[in-house]
This record gives structure tokens, C-alpha cells and sequence, in this order.
């Protein structure tokens, strides 16, 4: 019965096909700025720091933000304002009431996509800000705006049009290729905007997106300006602001830290073969491994895990799991040392210049059955690695003794980011304010 719900959801939308046409015929404003994440269900990635800069920054910002920011400021914050900002009316949408409850209860000007404002303002706005597609807001609503995708990671994973395996771009007959048209009719278009990292991010965004090299946009990512602040003592051009989820964990983060613990992250991403985890590494044994060595694992799984279940029935002392709707950088910057697989984190954490061990207990399958790569992985991930839980501990320990990989990694690193300055956010406003 839910697969019929779900296959009638899925066809029915295309009965909004004419309100998407009579969207177009709304004037826009081009001083309303729309923000979305994740098909509309979280406050997180590179819309929700961008978001935030923008609203802590505007002069139309609400008295209680107004207030927070005069605090921020007393308190030796050193938070400079963004002139570009002023008369900029950011609204973030979202499918989650309860997200839209807690930003307007923080002073931020938010709304359910559903709602009559949430409506209005989708008609409305002039640029929507998203990281997966402009679904993350209301594509049926968005006619005429000026769409930026945000995305959601510079990695190694070759993705959408790269991606061969994915059957909505590359569908492989007849059924695959009408079963996906409504996926394709709402997802990315040539005439949107792609944001990037580097020249070299810039060649492999504007083919995998197939839009023209003017609409790729080279000015870092909004989420990175959060991490960076954890490596520039004194600057601060955000402030975050934590859901409750993310308040718990730092409160946790705060303890070990102040028992002495190193704090490792473990945020890998979703595949197949990521239930092979459970036949290499046992969970009991690593977290009696933790305790021995003052050591404290976060692990914060993709909301769409193999191992989900499992993980989530987790109860260990030394091992901490993060619901998956936390935003992984809300704490990143926390991190004392980062187990990567193949996730794009990979790529942010690199800019902490701090420890990393590969995990790679699956490679064989993934790099058979799941992603082709950009780069031969020991290019873009020069790090010691590890195959077995046993290879796993001794390499953690390895790497918190001395980072031998440091060099070798800000070398890719060149590659992949052009600027490491903390000033995404204000570039981006710079490029839309105008």
C-alpha cells in the first residue's frame, strides 16, 4: 500500500506542471532571497551558513537578531559587517515545520513551504539559494528565479552526468527513461548557477551540471567559512546557530575536551557495501580501544545509511552517534582527527591541516559498484590507510603522533580550493546583491 501512495505522489506532481508555467508571470523581487536544504527536510550544508551570514548581516534583520548581534559584538566577537547585505530579505522554506518553529524563534524570518507566506514568497523571490535542487524550496513555485545550487561537496565521487551509474541522467532503455522524466523535468538545468571551489572544480561542476562556464560561480562554500573560524583566531563573519540536537552534541564535545580526550569523527558516506563494516570492525572491542587511549569517536552517519538501523541501537561509552539531520559542520571543526572514507568531508576537513586515516574496508566493491573517481584515490587521499580494525587503531595512533601526510594533502588541497579565507559568504553576496 505505501508503494501505491508513494507511486501516486510521484506521478501526481505532474498535475502542478501548469502552476509551475503560471509562476513565471509573478514579478519577482530581486531583494527576496529564498534558502532550502536537502528536498526541504533540514537546516544544514552550504545554504544554511550562507543563510545565516546573510541574515546576521542585513539591516532588515529582526529586533531579537539585532540584539543577539549586539551581544556577539560586546562580547569581543569581532564580527564586521557586510554592507552588501543591507535591504537583503533572506527567507529560508522548508518541509519541516518544526525547523520553520525554531529559526523564528531565534529571530529569523522563516516559513513551511505549504503555508500561505511560504507560498507567497516562493512566488516571490528572485534567487533561490539550495544544495540539491530547487525542489529543496518549491520548483513548482519558481518560475522566473534565478536558481544557485549551493551543492553539497568537493570530492573525489564523480557525480550527476559523470556519474554512470546514476539511471536519471543515464537511463538505460526506454522504461528507465520515462520512469525518471518527472525526477529530470525538476532537477538541475543548464540556466542555473553551480557554485565551486577552484578552476579545476570549475571544469568538473560545469560538465557534470552541463551548464556554460558563465554560470559557474568560483567563490568557495558558505559552510566552510564556519570551519575556518576554528584556524583564525579573531575573525568572525557568522555566527551558527545550533538546533537542539547540535547543542546537545557540543555540550558533549565540551566534556571530553576538558577530560583531556582526543575526539575522533567517523562520517561516512552511503553505499552498498558500508554493511561491511559490521564483518570488519567490532564495536565492543574499538570502544574498549578508546577507553584505553583517552579517546572519544563521533560518528554521524548519511541520513541515507545501510547501517542506520544498526548504528542507531549503538549504546558504547567511548562512541557518541549523532542523529543524522545534524549538520556535519556544526562540529567538524572540533574534531581532533577525521576517519574518512570516501565522503566529500574528506575535502573540508583537509583544510584544518589535523590527522586523517583512511578507512577503506570496502574499496574493492566501491570503486567496482558504486562511484567512478575524479583522481586516483591515493592522489586526492595521501593518507595512511587502514583495511582492518586492527590496521584502523594502529594507523589512529600513528597519525596523532605526527601528521606525515600534511604536506602531500595541502598539495591536492591547491587543487581543489583557490581561496582558504574564510570569506565564501561574503563573496557569494557580493555576486547576487548587486
Amino acid at each position: 500500500m505505501k508503494q501505491i501512495i508513494n507511486g501516486m505522489k510521484y506521478w501526481g506532481q505532474l498535475l502542478f506542471l501548469p502552476i509551475y508555467w503560471l509562476s513565471f508571470l509573478f514579478p519577482r523581487n530581486k531583494k527576496i532571497w529564498l534558502f532550502g536544504s536537502t528536498f526541504g527536510r533540514r537546516f544544514a550544508d552550504n545554504p544554511r551558513y550562507l543563510y545565516l551570514y546573510v541574515s546576521q548581516h542585513s539591516g532588515r534583520s529582526s529586533v531579537q537578531l539585532q540584539e543577539t548581534i549586539s551581544a556577539w559584538k560586546k562580547q569581543g566577537a569581532g564580527f564586521e559587517e557586510d554592507e552588501n547585505c543591507r535591504d537583503i530579505r533572506p527567507i529560508w522554506i522548508s518541509h519541516n515545520k518544526q525547523i520553520v518553529e525554531f529559526l523564528k524563534g531565534n529571530g529569523y524570518e522563516a516559513y513551511y513551504y505549504h503555508s500561505l507566506k511560504g507560498i507567497w514568497y516562493c512566488l516571490r523571490g528572485k534567487i533561490y539559494f539550495f544544495d540539491n535542487y530547487s525542489k529543496d524550496i518549491s520548483f513548482w513555485l519558481s518560475g522566473g528565479a534565478v536558481k544557485v545550487n549551493l551543492w553539497h561537496g568537493v570530492g573525489n565521487k564523480c557525480i550527476n552526468y559523470d556519474n554512470k551509474h546514476d539511471k536519471v541522467r543515464h537511463p538505460r532503455n526506454a522504461w528507465e527513461k520515462f520512469k525518471y522524466f518527472p525526477r529530470r523535468l525538476s532537477d538541475e538545468k543548464p540556466s542555473h548557477y553551480i557554485l565551486t571551489t577552484s578552476p579545476m572544480m570549475s571544469e568538473i561542476f560545469a560538465r557534470a551540471f552541463q551548464v556554460p562556464m558563465e554560470h559557474v560561480i568560483e567563490a568557495g562554500y558558505p559552510r566552510n567559512d564556519i570551519l575556518l573560524e576554528e584556524t583564525d583566531a579573531g575573525q568572525s563573519f557568522i555566527q551558527n546557530l545550533y538546533l537542539p540536537a547540535e547543542q546537545t552534541l557540543m555540550k558533549e564535545i565540551e566534556k571530553w575536551k576538558r577530560e583531556g580526550k582526543k575526539i575522533l569523527g567517523y562520517l561516512p558516506t552511503f553505499r552498498p557495501s558500508e554493511e561491511k563494516f559490521f564483518d570488519v570492525c567490532n564495536l565492543e572491542t574499538f570502544n574498549a580501544y578508546l577507553q584505553k587511549h583517552e579517546m572519544q569517536l563521533v560518528c554521524k552517519l548519511h541520513p541515507k545509511s545501510a547501517c542506520k538501523e544498526v548504528f542507531e541501537k549503538v549504546i558504547y561509552s567511548n562512541v557518541y552517534v549523532a542523529p543524522p539531520d545534524v549538520d556535519v559542520n556544526s562540529f567538524l571543526g572540533k574534531i581532533d582527527l577525521l576517519i574518512a572514507d570516501y565522503s566529500s568531508v574528506y575535502s573540508d576537513y583537509m583544510l584544518l591541516d589535523r590527522p586523517i586515516v583512511a578507512f577503506h574496508y570496502d574499496y574493492e566493491e566501491y570503486v567496482r559498484d558504486t562511484r567512478d573517481a575524479y583522481f586516483e584515490w591515493n592522489e586526492y587521499m595521501p593518507e595512511v590507510k587502514a583495511y582492518t580494525q586492527a590496521e584502523l587503531e594502529k594507523a589512529i595512533e600513528r597519525a596523532l603522533q605526527q601528521d606525515e601526510m600534511l604536506e602531500k594533502r595541502r598539495a591536492f588541497r591547491s587543487k581543489i580550493y583557490k581561496d582558504i579565507d574564510g570569506r565564501a559568504c561574503g563573496r557569494m553576496t557580493k555576486k547576487f546583491a548587486g
